[in-house]
């Protein structure tokens, strides 16, 4: 049953709950403020330029923000040699690949899935509890159950350079985060389509080696992602832990909703995980946004942080500022 009809059908009339860069990076003032932007936008954490280029390709084209940053983070959940995301990530310290993904539309509807196995796929999974359920987030053997039932096929996610990895891991199971890898590099997107529409998807891997059944920030809404179509939206990546316990997403989109530029918004989110961890030295915490007037902005606790953007055709990889 279609979400909107299960809605109406239940008497419901509120909202439901909802790799090294080939391109030069620059530099961005800390509080930049643009003149009107050019539309459509991508932007995505790190340097996943294939990403933003794909999802700017089809924005130009005149494809919706939500199809857009969907097919954008495909591009990284297909890549092999991205050990972070999707097909071929990096396995728990029991050797399976868990991914978790979310996406968020303009309507402010959202779906996620957590722990889920053995599909390449999950932003796309996660689409389809947004739209074919009335649930935002399913788990583990529920969501691939429902991921089959939906036509999705289950593949081994394990490859040969992963496993040896993982071998080579289990000689000493030493888990020490190095920061700007963490052991893995999120994907968090955020794309604003010729009507000035915002949507947003979020997917990895986490953290290579993780306990068992370990989830972090980037399938939950809020924390690794939110959008608010009326304000912005928000994506981090970096150290999971801290962004949960910040609510950082929504932290950003709140703070853009009382002014804030993103660019201030996204430095403010990141002092305010610095002032709650004393460790903050130790791991890697980033967000990047983008306002309803198509400004975007990012900041991180360490140096080496950017991020792709796509714009006027032209695909940039920004370098942003850092607390330390």
């Amino acid at each position: 049953m279609k979400r909107r009809n299960f809605l109406k059908k239940a008497g419901i009339t509120g909202a439901a709950i909802s790799a090294t860069p080939s391109i030069f990076a620059q530099n961005i003032s800390e509080f930049q403020k643009s003149e009107k932007a050019s539309l459509p936008i991508a932007i995505a954490t790190w340097n996943f330029h294939e990403a933003t280029k794909k999802a700017g390709e089809l924005l130009t084209e005149g494809t919706s923000a939500l199809d857009a940053v969907e097919q954008g983070v495909m591009i990284e959940e297909s890549n092999l040699k991205n050990t972070t995301v999707g097909n071929g990530g990096a396995p728990d310290r029991d050797g399976n690949v868990t991914l978790d993904a979310c996406i968020m539309d303009p309507d402010g509807n959202a779906g996620s899935v957590v722990y889920l196995k053995n599909i390449e796929h999950p932003v796309s999974v996660a689409r389809k509890v947004m739209e074919q359920t009335p649930h935002v987030m399913l788990a583990g053997e529920g969501a691939l159950q429902f991921a089959i039932q939906q036509g999705f096929k289950k593949q081994d996610l394990l490859t040969d350079q992963s496993k040896e990895a993982w071998k080579e891991w289990l000689k000493e199971k030493e888990y020490k985060p190095i920061i700007n890898i963490e052991n893995h590099d999120t994907i968090g997107m955020l794309c604003m389509d010729k009507d000035g529409d915002i949507a947003g998807a979020c997917t990895t891997s986490g953290l290579a080696y993780k306990m068992n059944g370990r989830v972090g920030d980037s399938p939950i809404i809020g924390s690794g992602l939110f959008v608010d179509n009326e304000v912005g939206g928000a994506a981090a990546t970096g150290m999971g832990e801290a962004i949960m316990k910040s609510v950082g997403s929504f932290l950003v989109v709140e703070l853009m909703r009382n002014g804030r530029s993103p660019q201030q918004a996204c430095k403010e989110a990141v002092e305010r995980i610095v002032k709650k961890n004393a460790n903050h030295k130790d791991f890697q915490a980033c967000f990047i946004a983008i306002n309803k007037a198509g400004e975007v902005g990012g900041y991180a606790i360490h140096d080496g942080f950017s991020y792709a953007k796509y714009q006027d055709n032209q695909n940039k990889n920004v370098k942003c500022k850092s607390f330390l």
